[in-house]
């Protein structure tokens, strides 16, 4: 199993994360389409991870894909891990924070940008500095 620079207990985890938080982040859930806080947001600043506060996202990155969940067409460098996702019969790339392990969402190749990607991310799986 990959070390990450941030680890905790499934215990820790839940102590400081909320019940919907630790469901997505830590066992790979998802939010409900079109009612996550961040879906329609477009504040400048930074969006970082909501279980280890590691930055993953800069605002001009994100776009509105009209798919329900934060989308963003690229990732800071070196921020995110990719995993294959063969989950539910289909073949996707999950995305994890590469400091803490944890549940993001999934990238596709159908962005609409130059970049071509969409990171469609949980709302809860993040936090938005300004």
């Amino acid at each position: 199993m990959k070390k990450y620079k941030v680890e905790k207990s499934p215990e820790e985890w839940k102590k400081k994360l909320s019940p919907e938080q630790y469901r997505i982040l830590r066992e790979k859930g998802t939010e409900a389409p079109h009612t996550g806080e961040y879906n329609l947001h477009f504040e400048e600043g930074t969006y970082k991870c909501a279980a280890c506060g590691e930055k993953l996202f800069d605002s001009d990155a994100k776009f509105e894909s009209g798919c329900g969940w934060p989308s963003f067409d690229e990732a800071i460098d070196g921020k995110i891990e990719y995993i294959q996702d063969r989950s539910f019969g289909m073949i996707r790339t999950e995305i994890l924070c590469a400091n803490c392990g944890s549940h993001l969402g999934h990238v596709f190749d159908d962005g609409p940008t130059d970049t071509g990607q969409r990171y469609c991310v949980n709302s809860a799986s993040i936090d938005f500095n300004k």
